[in-house]
Formats: C-alpha cells, sequence, structure tokens
C-alpha cells in the first residue's frame, strides 16, 4: 500500500443547480494550508439480554464536516463564491460539495457552509480565510 499526501484529495464547492446534475464546481485549493475533519458523530450504547450485558455501540447518525483554514485571496474563483455568502442565512448557505480522494473515489451531494472567515488577523500576516462545510446527507460515492 502507497502513502499518498493529503495535498492529493481534491475539494470542490459550487452553487446548488436547478436542474440536477448542472453544477459547475470550484475548487477550493489555493492559498488552503490546512483541511481538518470535524465530522460528528452520535452513538448510542445499549447492553442486550443475549449478550453477556456488556454494552454495544450503535452508530445513530453520521455528520461529516471538513474546515478549511488558509489565507483569503479574492481572485480565487473557490474562495470568492464562499466570500459572496459571508452573509446569507437558510438556504442562501447551501451549497454542493464534491471530495476526490486520493484513491479516485468521489463523495459528491448537498451540503451547508459555516463559519465562513475571509478577514482578520495579526497586521503582518495576509487575510485569514476559514469556512466549515457539512454534508447534509450521505453523499453520493463514486468508487
Amino acid at each position: 500500500m502507497s502513502r499518498k499526501k493529503n495535498a492529493l484529495t481534491e475539494y470542490h464547492v459550487g452553487a446548488v443547480p436547478e436542474s440536477p446534475g448542472e453544477t459547475t464546481y470550484h475548487e477550493l485549493a489555493k492559498w488552503i494550508s490546512n483541511v481538518t475533519d470535524d465530522s460528528n458523530e452520535e452513538t448510542e450504547d445499549q447492553g442486550f439480554y443475549d449478550g453477556d450485558g456488556t454494552p454495544e455501540t450503535d452508530v445513530i447518525s453520521v455528520k461529516k464536516t471538513y474546515t478549511f483554514e488558509g489565507m483569503y485571496d479574492d481572485a480565487d474563483p473557490a474562495m470568492k463564491f464562499i466570500a459572496n455568502l459571508e452573509f446569507a442565512t437558510g438556504e442562501d448557505r447551501k451549497v454542493m460539495f464534491k471530495q476526490v480522494r486520493t484513491d479516485g473515489s468521489t463523495l459528491e451531494g448537498p451540503a451547508t457552509l459555516t463559519g465562513i472567515k475571509v478577514t482578520g488577523g495579526d497586521a503582518t500576516e495576509y487575510a485569514a480565510f476559514e469556512c466549515a462545510v457539512s454534508w447534509d446527507k450521505k453523499p453520493t460515492i463514486t468508487p
């Protein structure tokens, strides 16, 4: 098994299309220095009489979230797309999100943007960029 660098994973965002399959994606990569998997799993532990009483863990739900950090560049199409949603709320924060993993598999589906930051930091630094993207349901997985 070969190791592959994280930078080979691709992340794309785009507007929710009016017709399925017509999403125009923008790759979120330029000036991004860190992507963190901030996913959350809800679990429930229960023991049963048909076992030995030891609690079994059942995964109730999975919310897959990625947090992106870097430097803001208003000339980058993906960052500009996200920055334009900084003050949006509700349905206006809905996007399409696609991840292409290093094994070539693609995960794609509707998502929500949160924690948008396109400014701030020390005076000697470039403007900060940050956002989180969470799929709203299990994404379509294409091997």
